[in-house]
């Protein structure tokens, strides 16, 4: 994929907002006890979309903050998540003051970003020692019928690749090094929701209209024929959930030997 190409579907989330918090799933319980510090109690949420994991993070009581590029991404977090403050930005230019927030959680986005750039951004942001930490769900396609699912989705990507993992190696100090935990789950859905999912990724969304028809066609047949899921009322769609962590090693304006200034502090 080509810069234009990586940057188109990164932008296009917008255009499946609704299909995305419909169909998109939640992230497990154990992976966010694993992200989070216990002690965090202001955390961004950087690349939020719909806020589905920044939803999980305001019931548990913590101070929440969500940037997130995507005007209609963020229209539909405000919706739902009213007394969350949604603020435009990206992780290459983060809206907030230095030593802000205690940790950093980037869901399902770091692939999109610009990392080099990032970095800087996120350890200005955070207080010392605090969290960055980053994660990806991932059907897990060792089940025959995900697999099946994957072909159709992607049937001239051999072999199988992954967004998971893309752009760790540019964590390094004052970062410590990254620390990595799997979890393994099922999400349950309905077939609409399961549409909804396919509808939501990247490589769906930017297809010609009449190519886009065609693929949700073909999806709708599988699911109405493959033995898993024909007579099934809900789908149990197995996940793994990849996280990784890292504490902030060094203060940021030790590290630059000077303090950023950004406009308005």
């Amino acid at each position: 994929m080509d810069h234009s190409d990586h940057r188109t579907q990164a932008l296009s989330f917008g255009a499946a907002a609704a299909a995305y918090q419909r169909g998109r799933p939640p992230y497990p319980a154990e992976a966010i006890d694993w992200l989070i510090p216990a002690t965090a109690r202001r955390v961004l949420d950087l690349g939020a979309g719909t806020g589905k994991l920044t939803g999980q993070l305001y019931e548990r009581g913590l101070d929440i903050i969500a940037v997130e590029p995507d005007e209609r991404m963020r229209a539909e977090l405000a919706r739902r998540l009213p007394d969350v403050p949604a603020l435009p930005g990206s992780a290459e230019a983060i809206p907030l003051p230095d030593d802000s927030v205690n940790a950093v959680v980037a869901a399902q986005v770091w692939h999109w970003v610009d990392p080099e750039r990032a970095l800087p951004e996120i350890a200005r942001t955070l207080t010392p020692h605090g969290t960055l930490s980053l994660v990806w769900n991932t059907h897990d396609d060792r089940e025959d019928w995900v697999s099946g699912l994957d072909r159709i989705l992607h049937p001239r990507r051999t072999p199988r690749t992954t967004s998971v993992g893309i752009g760790i190696e540019a964590v390094r100090p004052p970062f410590a090094p990254l620390q990595y935990h799997t979890v393994e789950w099922r999400h349950r859905l309905s077939r609409t929701e399961l549409i909804d999912l396919v509808t939501s990724g990247s490589s769906v969304i930017t297809l010609p209209p009449a190519d886009r028809t065609a693929l949700l066609a073909e999806v709708r047949a599988f699911c109405d024929t493959h033995p898993a899921l024909a007579d099934a009322d809900e789908i149990a769609m197995p996940y793994v959930t990849h996280c990784y962590r890292t504490r902030l090693r060094s203060h940021f304006g030790k590290w630059l030997g000077m303090r950023s200034s950004r406009p308005g502090q």
